[in-house]
């Protein structure tokens, strides 16, 4: 029987099989590496010749990479240092080791030096004494109040030499005082006492004395009764408060002023007229404000308008007060509305009635303008009860 040939094919005997083919291509240490893995696998230590083969590595790395470091990279810059110049701003170069004769390092060659800086901005440093400002058009005691960081009372405390007690004396020219924080300066007296300037600024002397623009020394001021303070020095009292002044007194038909120290508006005495119902309409065009509104140191409100605007009787009443004021308010009107009400009219371009004239609610009785102390048009309106100022937002309908 004759055998197919492609059934069972015997190798011819110069071929080699796959497997061993790729034996005969290994190298002897290639062989020998195979071999010692295989027994270490063998023997449950694959995984511990894996970490620590690993962990070798690792360390080889970082030393290659601190030898480039340290001969290539740190050199440059060693060498590049002496060809740099110095900027404005600080630069930082490095310093080379320096060895005593004992070999202990002097100068480690990382250390850093600065050069000086050209300009230096110093912390500022609190003021403590009082500064002169010159007042400018536009300007107002509320505003340069806040630019010096103060409340506007206290720049009527610190000059109510200058200006009294009301900020529309504030006028452009005028060089008032700006004391270095809140509180009020006081101009010495002959026969003042400590005691009684400090409890009248409701402070301790302490606080007066150890202020130290004041330049007091307690060791010579002697008895604070009657301490040894030269006459007209201007002494700042720190968080001390001023009591107000009213400069214009509270006149009516029943007890009117007896001065004529207000100007010559002052109409003597006025015992008739017609009383108002306790009603109040805005007393103008205009119904926004130009100026101050009122507040503690302001006693009316500001209302805007041009020259002419007509000015009008808030209620019924009588005049007390009509024509020229010293105390800062131009032109000014009173009217007594009885009851213990009044209205201030100030700035007037001109006035339209006369002393003891009878006025009813809503009368034309002057026009607005910007006499006294104004710095533009307007009709500084004031409301008043039994002597005090009231804040006319309260009582005026518009």
């Amino acid at each position: 029987m004759t055998e197919n040939p492609t059934s069972n094919p015997l190798p011819n005997s110069g071929d080699e099989s796959p497997v061993q083919e790729e034996e005969n291509l290994s190298t002897p240490n290639e062989k020998s590496w195979q071999q010692l893995w295989q027994r270490l696998i063998k023997l449950g230590l694959g995984e511990t010749a894996v970490r620590i083969i690993t962990g070798v590595t690792a360390v080889v790395l970082i030393v290659i990479v601190a030898w480039v470091m340290g001969n290539f990279f740190l050199k440059g810059k060693l060498n590049t240092a002496g060809k740099q110049t110095a900027t404005p701003a600080a630069q930082a170069t490095l310093i080379p080791y320096q060895v005593n004769a004992g070999g202990a390092v002097l100068q480690s060659s990382f250390g850093i030096t600065r050069l000086a800086q050209l300009y230096t901005n110093l912390p500022s440093h609190p003021r403590d004494k009082i500064i002169k400002y010159t007042v400018v058009t536009g300007d107002t005691l509320f505003g340069i109040a806040e630019n010096f960081g103060l409340k506007p009372e206290t720049l009527l405390w610190s000059n109510k030499y200058i200006l009294g007690d009301n900020p529309d004396n504030l006028i452009p020219g005028v060089e008032i005082n700006i004391p270095p924080q809140d509180g009020a300066i006081y101009e010495w007296q002959t026969g003042d006492g400590l005691n009684g300037v400090a409890k009248f600024f409701l402070v301790t002397p302490d606080v007066i004395i150890n202020w130290p623009s004041n330049n007091l020394n307690a060791n010579t001021l002697g008895d604070l009764a009657l301490p040894n303070i030269p006459a007209g020095t201007m002494l700042f009292i720190p968080n001390g408060v001023w009591e107000y002044s009213d400069w214009l007194p509270h006149i009516t038909r029943d007890t009117p002023a007896t001065s004529t120290s207000l100007g010559p508006g002052y109409c003597g005495v006025i015992t008739e007229g017609p009383v108002g119902d306790g009603t109040f309409i805005w007393p103008t065009t205009e119904k926004w404000l130009s100026g101050y509104d009122y507040t503690n140191i302001h006693h009316g409100i500001d209302i805007a308008g041009s020259l002419g605007n007509p000015i009008y009787a808030t209620a019924a009443g009588v005049v007390v007060y009509a024509g020229w004021n010293n105390n800062g308010y131009g032109n000014l009107l009173i009217l007594d509305h009885g009851d213990g009400w009044q209205s201030v009219y100030g700035h007037l371009n001109q006035i339209d009635v006369g002393c003891g004239d009878n006025i009813y609610q809503g009368d034309v009785v002057a026009q607005l303008g910007t006499t006294g102390n104004s710095s533009g048009p307007h009709l500084h309106f004031e409301l008043r009860k039994d002597g005090s100022t009231v804040n006319p937002w309260d009582f005026l309908i518009r």
